[in-house]
Parts: C-alpha cells; sequence; structure tokens
C-alpha cells in the first residue's frame, strides 16, 4: 500500500514541470502531472490529490478558472505557481482559494516549504487555536487571557491590534489579503487598508526587534501579510 502524499502538478512547461517532479519525488511524495486546465479538474476528481500545484497560464483554460472550478466541490490545498508579477493576479488567486503561491522562478526549499504548510493547514484537526496558548519564536498569545508576551515582557495591544495579530497567528504560514483582514476585523462592507497598515506598523513596533525588518509578520507586496512560522 502506498501511503505517499500525492501531489497533481499542472504545468505546461516541460522544463519546470519535470524540475518540481524530481524536487517532489526526491522528498517522498508521489506525483500526478498534467499540461492543461480540463485534465486538471478530471485528474482532481478522480484521485483527490493532496495538494495541486497550479500554473495559471495554462493553454486551454485559464489557471484562475480552473481554480474556481475545483474550488466549488473540493478543499484540496491549491498552491498557484506563477509567473505573473501582477499583485491583483495573486490577490484573485487567494480571494478563489488558493492556500498559497509561489512566483517563478521560485527555490527548492521555498516549495518545499510552502507544500508542508498547505497540507498541514489542511490535515484533521490543525488548529493553532485548540490551544490555551500559540507560541512563535519568543512571542507568546495567551488566548485565554489576552495576553501578549514578548521575550516574558508583556505586549501591550488595542482591542484592534489584538485581532489582528490573533487572526495571522490562527492562519500562520498562509499569506491572507488586505480585503480578507479588513472584512474580518471591521465587517464585509469596509475598506480600511489605510487603517490596516497603520496597525500593522503598530504591532511591528511593539513585537519586532527590528520593525523595518520584521520576522514574525512578513508583508507580502500588494497581497497582504503572513505570519511566519519560524524566525
Amino acid at each position: 500500500m502506498n501511503n505517499k502524499q500525492q501531489i497533481l502538478i499542472v504545468e505546461d512547461e516541460k522544463g519546470i514541470s519535470n524540475f518540481m517532479t524530481s524536487v517532489l519525488t526526491s522528498n517522498d511524495y508521489q506525483v500526478l502531472k498534467c499540461q492543461n486546465g480540463k485534465e486538471a479538474v478530471s485528474l482532481t476528481a478522480a484521485n483527490s490529490p493532496d495538494l495541486i500545484l497550479l500554473d495559471l497560464g495554462l493553454p486551454d483554460i485559464d489557471g484562475l478558472e480552473v481554480l474556481s472550478r475545483i474550488r466549488q466541490w473540493s478543499d484540496v490545498p491549491v498552491i498557484v505557481v506563477t509567473a505573473r508579477g501582477d499583485e491583483t493576479e495573486k490577490v484573485k488567486a487567494l480571494d478563489l482559494g488558493a492556500d498559497d503561491y509561489v512566483t517563478k522562478p521560485f527555490g527548492t526549499l521555498e516549495l518545499l516549504a510552502r507544500i508542508r504548510t498547505a497540507i498541514r493547514h489542511q490535515q484533521k484537526g490543525y488548529n493553532p487555536l485548540e490551544t490555551d496558548k500559540i507560541s512563535i519564536g519568543e512571542l507568546v498569545i495567551d488566548l485565554v487571557k489576552r495576553k501578549i508576551t514578548m521575550n516574558g515582557e508583556m505586549v501591550h495591544l488595542t482591542p484592534i491590534e489584538y485581532k489582528i495579530l490573533v487572526l495571522l497567528a490562527k492562519n500562520i504560514g498562509r499569506v491572507l489579503t488586505l480585503d480578507y483582514i479588513c472584512k474580518e476585523i471591521w465587517g464585509p462592507y469596509t475598506n480600511e487598508h489605510n487603517a490596516l497598515r497603520v496597525n500593522m506598523a503598530n504591532i511591528r513596533r511593539k513585537i519586532e526587534v527590528n520593525p523595518a525588518e520584521p520576522k514574525y509578520i512578513h508583508t507580502e507586496v500588494g497581497v497582504g501579510y503572513r505570519m511566519m512560522e519560524e524566525v
């Protein structure tokens, strides 16, 4: 019986597809491959892979359309792999239900880390908030007492700052779009990007050793923010 985690690569450039296949197989993953969107949808339905690596520039159907179709009936983790530099495309993919994205060219270690994070989030029972505390490096969030400590010292956050930090910690390792964070914090009918940036600057000033080079909360330029799993 094969218990290896199965990853579907949807990529029409053979060089990139072969490279990813080599990386994944050498790291004990089972690989399925296809080169177009229609086959991607079919293979997903037939095989229920553990994760999909989805290129956006496919020859028949745009990758965003493929993602939209799959999300109608499956919550399989999807990492978008794209050469497109336009941040709006990344935001669209995340809003359609992508779990993450990597931009070509990408490093082997980055790809593997993104895959591990996405699969771990999907696995049954994974929820950082099932514990009373979330610890990331020297940062500790006590969810019962609603207290934040850094290196054992109390960190005083406003209620909004606390909500933002907990939201990011709940989704540790994943990028959250600006719109998603704003809707979760201020409600569905607001556009508080500027307020979010101000609050984020305040949070970083309070938890980061060097706010200009943050270790805990990474900015995905033009897209959103990601709480790092390791600092």
